[in-house]
């Protein structure tokens, strides 16, 4: 959902008093239920562009032009993310505070509305995942780095990517959930890696198997409802909903109803 779901769990941790290394790491370790979701749901076409990748290198270009197309689609998308992932990483989870998350909340809602209107609602040439070209897979994975800033939202950035590439609602957001797969392999990968299990209890690793299986059975159940909600209605409302909630926390920050220290 173009809502930021790491935004909301920082500020959920926030509320509940749930910090430290372990929420640290269990807050980007989850989003792996979000992305077996996807390899359910698209196992199909994940599998037939495997096999069709590497027929068509094994076999000099004579076979497998779709597959191919598609995957090198998805590394060239990736390619930004990777690079800053690599660079930022440490300076990008040190920012993962609430604060952060209320601005994130309203300059993504701003922008949803902004280029919507601006880009989403034109006659579209790209209604296929299959039609995107390699340029338009680098300008959506341009736009993915914004997802950087915590409560910017990862797809809503790659949907508005897509929207300035050209390609229609439906289809960005498609693109969004398969470039999702290797940004969060990379970024769980990287902190199972780095994590100290030696704080780690039964009552932990409880916790993070439930919560991955959490993150799987409610991502299994919104993402086809959310494509087929956007190839319906447009995308306003949940730009609303991010600017409304953005500015309500705000106001309650500023007017010290709420503290965040």
């Amino acid at each position: 959902m173009p809502v930021s779901s790491t935004g909301h769990m920082i500020l959920v941790g926030w509320a509940m008093g749930f910090q430290g290394k372990f929420a640290e790491m269990f807050e980007v370790v989850i989003q792996l239920g979000a992305i077996m979701a996807v390899v359910v749901l698209y196992w199909k076409k994940i599998k037939e562009s495997i096999i069709e990748f590497f027929k068509f290198i094994f076999t000099k270009g004579k076979e497998g032009k779709k597959g191919f197309k598609f995957g090198i689609n998805v590394i060239t998308a990736s390619i930004p993310m990777a690079v800053a992932g690599v660079l930022l990483y440490d300076k990008i989870k040190s920012k993962f505070i609430p604060e952060a998350v209320i601005v994130g909340f309203i300059v993504g809602g701003l922008l949803l509305l902004i280029i919507e209107k601006r880009f989403g609602n034109k006659r579209h040439k790209v209604g296929s995942i299959d039609s995107i070209t390699p340029v338009q897979s680098f300008k959506i994975g341009l736009l993915q780095l914004l997802a950087m800033w915590p409560g910017m939202s990862r797809s809503a950035s790659t949907i508005m990517g897509g929207w300035i590439a050209g390609l229609s609602t439906p289809v960005a957001a498609e693109f969004s959930f398969f470039i999702a797969i290797p940004a969060m392999i990379g970024a769980t990968g990287k902190d199972l890696f780095e994590f100290d299990y030696s704080i780690m209890t039964l009552t932990l690793w409880i916790a993070l198997i439930v919560g991955v299986v959490v993150a799987f059975l409610v991502a299994l159940i919104v993402m086809k409802k959310f494509v087929d909600y956007l190839k319906k209605k447009p995308m306003k409302v949940f730009a609303v909903y991010r600017i409304v909630v953005g500015t309500l926390l705000g106001i309650l920050v500023l007017t010290k109803i709420i503290t965040l220290t």
